[in-house]
């Protein structure tokens, strides 16, 4: 099998913007997203965390009407 040059210099440019121990970082964040992404397309929410807060619901009887002008 062939290994093409550019291949290569996507790798260099790769270790040159990221250095060599960002990498595994980035690779296992990566991996975590993946994985997260799975597990909402199966529907498996064993590791779910606590719902969002719901936004504070306005009732229309405590806002204010606007004021008229008066000519």
């Amino acid at each position: 099998m062939e290994f093409p040059i550019h291949w290569l210099i996507i790798l260099v440019v790769v270790l040159i913007l990221f250095g060599g121990r960002k990498i595994p970082e980035l690779m296992r964040g990566l991996g975590e997203g993946v994985r997260g992404f799975k597990e909402g397309m199966s529907g498996n929410n064993q590791a779910q965390s606590t719902p969002p807060p719901a936004a504070p619901a306005q009732s229309a009887s405590t806002e204010k009407p606007p004021e008229e002008k008066k000519s």
